[in-house]
């Protein structure tokens, strides 16, 4: 029984580490760091952006600058929800 359990924590290791090896090197380190679920500084800085060009196109009163600021807010707005991975696919099954 000891080596059935040996071997699933070995598997669990090895898929943490092909999931996320940064994560994985640092666990080993001893010094644990964020997994990648949780690092999110790239969409916050896409938000930022979506909101100047979206500010920026309501004071020069351009149209298409409000339109890219509205969709790059949507984008970040998607990136952001915390679900996003477990609603699944949203088409319909196809019909038979």
């Amino acid at each position: 029984m000891p080596g059935s359990d040996d071997q699933r924590l070995g598997e669990i290791a090895s898929r943490l580490h092909r999931d996320d090896p940064r994560f994985a090197r640092a666990l080993g380190a001893g010094r644990p760091l964020r997994p990648r679920e949780y690092r999110r500084v790239r969409v916050w800085l896409l938000l930022a952006t979506a909101l100047a060009a979206l500010g920026a196109g309501i004071a020069l009163a351009h149209g298409l600058l409000i339109a890219a600021g509205l969709v790059l807010a949507g984008i970040a707005g998607e990136l952001l929800d915390p679900h996003r991975r477990s609603r699944g696919d949203r088409r319909p099954p196809p019909r038979a």
